[in-house]
């Protein structure tokens, strides 16, 4: 009798418990790691009722990649950079493939990745599909925008080349993975001389001093964000520190620096460890740490160099520092409300600092142009992102009330974070909503790409 084959996909199924970084809301579903397209086209086709739904390095908060009962397809076996134009700053990549991956390879070629969020541990398909943002949103727009083409696995098994202007690309473009398997992008890079940041860093006394110190200079910055204490309150209400940078030019660099200019040596501490009390990141600790941070930091500072991981990626140097939330893990949540909602902004901050969330981990940047895709969170106004323990009594609710806020200003929370919006408010906060629906059902009418998340809010 003939010994029984599995292909390369099926030796590595497995069934696994999965969360969002946030760790919050674990489900289990059967795990595939294809390694090629074919085994990619091949786990699609076999999804069975509960459909599939590709997954990066997990880094989305929420469970927009996990999938209750179906299938996950983990894309980081197809890794392979594959073609760079050194002279045009143009790669070619599959989707697997992480920024930090991407940094070590174009760094010493002069070049670095258009827009990267607050980790460099996502993917590229994870980057497209969640549509990413940055520090520099008000000026290059989002990471899809930087997106030339792209090869995307559909339901009924094509590969298709899908590029700009296209709906199906709009479609994709902040998606969440619904539309299909993302296998490969075409990226355009941004050229630098080196691997530093020239750092301007400044105190603003609260909030309506940070906003207006973000209207009046950010032009002149590629990059900007500041960080909240959001527990100050009274007239220290949104107090913060505010930084802003741009890539530093070979000139500026010190004689030592000078000898390796794009050298990317990114730190790293010990890991968070696994198992973390209760309770640890209450009001008193966290206010604590937040008086501690905002009296350190510099009331004005200019010029300063810093490394590419310490600017943009400072929490990246303690792996597994999302532990540090106890088992009940955390919700990240963030909106965006358009310019001429700024009482929304000063409201939602008061009532956090009354309400007393224990957030270390709050940032207000400013956003630019709208971005095309049709459920991209990105508009022209004010971003807002917070963590607070998943554990907070009342969360829910609270939650519920801010994004009644939201919706009223005109403004959406951000779906590659989210873990509990009401499902009646997406279209409110997405106009595009019905055309992506519309797209998704004739496109993918058995619902082969599915999850937790489109389930939860009817996508």
């Amino acid at each position: 009798m003939a010994a029984e084959t599995t292909t390369d996909t099926e030796a590595l199924d497995t069934s696994e418990p999965l969360t969002g970084w946030g760790r919050t809301a674990p489900t289990l579903a059967r795990v595939l790691r294809p390694r090629t397209y074919e085994e990619a086209s091949e786990a699609v086709r076999a999804c069975g009722a509960r459909g599939s739904i590709a997954r990066g390095l997990g880094r989305a908060y929420g469970d927009a990649a996990q999938n209750a009962g179906g299938s996950v397809l983990d894309m980081t076996g197809l890794d392979r950079v594959r073609t760079i134009d050194a002279t045009t700053g143009v790669v070619v990549c599959d989707a697997g493939v992480s920024l930090h991956r991407l940094m070590e390879v174009l760094l010493p070629l002069g070049w670095f990745v258009p827009v990267s969020p607050g980790t460099r541990y996502v993917t590229v398909g994870g980057a497209i599909g969640a549509d990413i943002h940055g520090k520099n949103h008000h000026v290059s727009g989002s990471f899809t925008r930087h997106v030339t083409s792209l090869e995307l696995l559909t339901a009924d098994g094509e590969i298709r080349t899908v590029v700009p202007g296209s709906d199906l690309f709009d479609a994709t473009a902040g998606g969440m993975g619904l539309t299909g398997v993302i296998l490969s992008a075409t990226l355009r890079l941004l050229p630098v001389e080196t691997s530093l940041m020239t750092v301007d860093t400044e105190r603003a006394t609260d909030l309506d001093d940070l906003m207006a110190r973000l209207t009046a200079g950010d032009h002149r910055y590629r990059y900007s964000v500041a960080w909240i204490d959001l527990l100050a309150r009274g007239a220290a209400t949104g107090r913060s520190v505010l930084t802003r940078g741009d890539h530093a030019p070979y000139d500026a660099l010190p004689r030592r620096a000078r000898r390796a200019p794009l050298a990317f040596r990114p730190g790293r501490l010990p890991a968070a460890p696994a198992l973390v009390p209760e309770g640890l990141l209450g009001r008193t600790t966290v206010g604590l740490f937040n008086d501690v941070w905002y009296r350190r930091a510099p009331r004005r500072r200019t010029g300063e160099l810093q490394r590419l991981s310490a600017f943009f990626h400072p929490l990246d140097g303690v792996p597994h520092w999302n532990r540090i939330y106890g088992r009940g893990g955390f919700v990240q949540y963030q909106f965006v409300v358009g310019y001429g909602h700024e009482e929304t902004v000063r409201r939602i901050v008061k009532r956090v600092a009354r309400r007393g969330c224990p957030s270390f981990l709050a940032v207000l940047k400013r956003f630019g142009e709208g971005d095309p895709g049709w459920l991209s969170f990105p508009m022209p106004g004010w971003t807002l992102a917070l963590d607070i323990p998943a554990r907070l009594s009342g969360l829910g609710a609270f939650l519920d009330e801010l994004d009644e806020e939201v919706v009223d200003a005109g403004g959406r929370v951000y779906l590659a974070k989210d873990s509990r919006l009401r499902p009646d408010l997406l279209h409110a906060m997405y106009p595009r909503l019905a055309d992506f629906q519309a797209l998704r059902a004739a496109l993918d009418p058995r619902s082969v790409f599915t999850s937790d998340l489109s389930r939860r809010l009817a996508l």
